[in-house]
This record gives structure tokens, C-alpha cells and sequence, in this order.
């Protein structure tokens, strides 16, 4: 008994080296490891072929005016976006004039 559980044991800790591993070759790839910590990365842009990365602080999504832009995204692409991540759609002038006033506030 105690031989399989060192068994099961390793095979664990492998399960999770190989899975570490993947995870961070996906972020490596994806280009999300260059979000800082407290910050989150979202596309700003009205058209799906010209969006632009915005990396910004997670305090901007408590924020009323964000709030609308998030139900707006909602609205626009739900929950199963087809880029797998937090897409905005309004113009990006738009956005860093949002984001310039949160920053200030």
C-alpha cells in the first residue's frame, strides 16, 4: 500500500510539471505574460480585424464609466467571444479618453 501511494504520488507531481509547463508555454505565446500583477489586458477597437492591446489596472473595472463599456461588450459579444478574451467595442480615442479620466480620478 504504501508503494503505491509514492507511486501516485510521483505521478502526480509530473501531472503537474507537464501542465505547468503547458500553461506556461500557452501564456508565452499568447503574449499574456507581460501583464503585470493587478493589471488585466483588453482589446480596444469597433472592428475585429483592427483591435488594439490595452493592459490596464483592475481598479478600472469597479469604475461606473468602465461598467458601461463592459455591458456594452457584453451586449455586442456576450461571454463566448471568438478571440478568447476581454474585447471593448468602441474606438480606442474613446477609450484612452476614458482611461485618462480614470487615471486622474
Amino acid at each position: 500500500m504504501g508503494i503505491q501511494l509514492i507511486g501516485l504520488s510521483n505521478a502526480k507531481q509530473k501531472l503537474q510539471r507537464s501542465l505547468s509547463a503547458k500553461i506556461a508555454s500557452f501564456l508565452v505565446m499568447s503574449g499574456t505574460n507581460n501583464v503585470p500583477k493587478g493589471h488585466v489586458a483588453v482589446y480596444v477597437g469597433e472592428t475585429y480585424q483592427r483591435k488594439k492591446r490595452f493592459v490596464i489596472p483592475i481598479s478600472y473595472l469597479n469604475h461606473p464609466l468602465f461598467q458601461d463599456l463592459l455591458n456594452l461588450a457584453e451586449e455586442e459579444f456576450g461571454f463566448d467571444h471568438p478571440m478568447g478574451c476581454l474585447t471593448i467595442p468602441c474606438s480606442e480615442d474613446n477609450f484612452t479618453a476614458l482611461a485618462s479620466i480614470l487615471n486622474g480620478s
